[in-house]
Order: C-alpha cells, then structure tokens, then sequence
C-alpha cells in the first residue's frame, strides 16, 4: 500500500512539473509569436519607404510623399493626386483603409486653406 502511494506521490509531482513546463513553453511561444509579429511589421514599414524606388513602381518617386499611416503615402503628379498603400501577398486594407478608399471613391474628397494670422 506504501509504494502506491509513493508512486502516486510521484505521479502528481511529475504531472505538475510536466504542466509548469508546458505553461511556460505556451507562454513564450505567445511571446515569440509577438515578436516575430512586431519584427515584421518594423520591416514592412521600411520597406514601404522604399517602394516607390522600385523599378516597377509606375509614378516619379520624387513626387511621393510617405504617410505611413493610416495609409503608406501619397503620389502626386501633374493631373492627378493618388492616395497608395502598398500591400504584399494576400494582405489586406485594414478597415481604416478601406473607409479611406470608400470615400475616395465616393468623391469625398476635399482641399481646405487654412491661414494662421
């Protein structure tokens, strides 16, 4: 009877151990999941900056303007001003982005002056 219950003693100290490592294994995993996420989105920002240097990029880089947010930039060009955010793979406009774009399209657009005396 003494030994099951010695081995029962073992049991529980090796499945609370077990599940402390694995508490801690989950945990840093979210956190590396966190980083790599963070690490990418640094990346993507810098990259965004150099975009209309590429040599596909259809407009004169000289006449872009970085933003970053909510959208990456704007391209202006003699007879038209062009709102951009650059997007790689299966990426998507954020919903802000999608708001900017809808008013875009719907003609909502306007230019103020606004003088400071």
């Amino acid at each position: 009877m003494e030994t099951i219950y010695w081995l029962l003693v073992i049991f529980i100290i090796l499945a609370i151990g077990f599940f402390l490592l694995w508490r801690r294994a989950r945990q840093r995993l979210t956190e590396l999941k966190f980083q790599k996420q963070s690490l990418s989105s640094r990346y993507g920002k810098m990259t965004e900056q150099f975009m209309p240097f590429l040599k596909n990029y259809p407009y004169n880089p000289g006449g872009f303007r970085f933003l970053g947010t909510p959208i990456d930039g704007i391209q202006f060009e003699d007879d038209k001003i062009i709102l951009i955010e650059f997007k790689a793979a299966n990426s998507r406009l954020t919903p802000s982005q999608q708001q900017i774009k809808t008013l875009v399209e719907d003609g909502r657009v306007d230019f103020e002056e606004h003088r400071i005396e």
